[in-house]
């Protein structure tokens, strides 16, 4: 079962496996710890609902103590779609023309429907903006949408408005020639001045909802950061991101490796207050550079740093002066 997509299922999925030499351990914990695409509070509620067999008989215990030898088969119905609607939410539109439009994302904002996340995110906002333009464009649930930014990540997004323009996107995300770069605030002082992580990055094997460093014979993809520090402020550094590639929390994974958390970060690094009350971690995609899909020109947009970093950094440059 360890060869499970993290997508979500589009159709119906059965899978079957039989325990391997452990000693007895809880049915939940055993299928979310198999199943790495389901977290275990996912899994809990497919036993409940009878999806789960021990031995061929259905077994709706998620306490149920399961061993060597035991044949565990869970059947995993298809995600029912969303209903996605055009929500009213202003856009920070940092570029647009017919073939796409560059956003700047606000911390808090989610790009698209996900459990937990039925409204209010980045493609409810660009339906409304976009209207009819978006039908059809990349599939049902991510309309336009060519990459994601973290939650409480903030900064350049594009989004394409035309099938074309999504695949000419989307390569040049694949092949490389987009250019993304970041600004991270980290808690530390590198010895260097710039450097290069090429660490590959996998789910973390006991927190689902984790990525970690991850060797490539256990499944971990190729994940390259070049960074360089733009400002040293005592016990932080303002530090520059460019990916090479875009594997799930990268740059806060790699931060994390370099023993640089991200300010902010409470899953890679410590959310410690530093006297401004922030959304999350300090990190915002300030410049995307590409090329147009129809003329071939390039585009280049940066988002200005949101009031929050803004405030932050004053801060921590005043006490570093002090």
């Amino acid at each position: 079962m360890q060869g499970i997509s993290e997508e979500t299922f589009q159709q119906e999925e059965t899978f079957q496996q039989t325990v391997a030499d452990t000693p007895a351990v809880r049915l939940d914990r055993w299928l979310s710890e198999s199943v790495q695409a389901l977290s275990r509070n996912r899994v809990q509620k497919l036993i409940e609902q009878g999806a789960v067999q021990v031995n061929g008989e259905v077994c709706d215990r998620k306490k149920e103590l399961v061993s060597q030898g035991d044949r565990i088969t869970l059947n995993i119905p298809a995600a029912q779609p969303y209903e996605l609607k055009a929500e009213n939410i202003p856009l920070d539109i940092l570029y647009e023309d017919d073939q796409l439009l560059i956003v700047n994302k606000p911390a808090g904002m989610v790009v698209h429907p996900a459990p937990g996340h039925s409204s209010g995110t980045l493609v409810h906002a660009l339906l409304g903006h976009c209207g009819e333009q978006l039908t059809g464009v990349g599939g049902v649930q991510r309309p336009g949408i060519v990459h994601r930014l973290d939650k409480n990540t903030t900064g350049a997004m594009v989004v394409a408005k035309t099938e074309a323009a999504l695949h000419h996107l989307q390569k040049q995300i694949q092949s490389k020639s987009a250019r993304r770069e970041y600004l991270g605030l980290v808690n530390g002082a590198p010895k260097a001045t710039q450097g290069s992580v090429n660490q590959p990055i996998g789910r973390h094997p006991k927190h689902r909802k984790k990525m970690a460093i991850i060797l490539a014979e256990a499944g971990g993809r190729s994940a390259i950061t070049h960074w360089k520090t733009v400002e040293r402020l005592g016990n932080y550094t303002l530090m520059h991101f460019q990916l090479e590639t875009g594997r799930t929390h990268q740059i806060r994974v790699h931060s994390a490796y370099l023993n640089l958390p991200i300010v902010g970060d409470e899953e890679y690094g410590s959310a410690r207050s530093l006297g401004v009350k922030l959304p999350g971690q300090a990190l915002h995609a300030f410049r995307l550079t590409l090329e147009h899909p129809v003329t071939h020109e390039t585009i280049s947009a940066e988002a200005p740093l949101p009031a929050h970093w803004k405030k932050l950094l004053a801060q921590i440059k005043s006490r570093h002066r002090s």
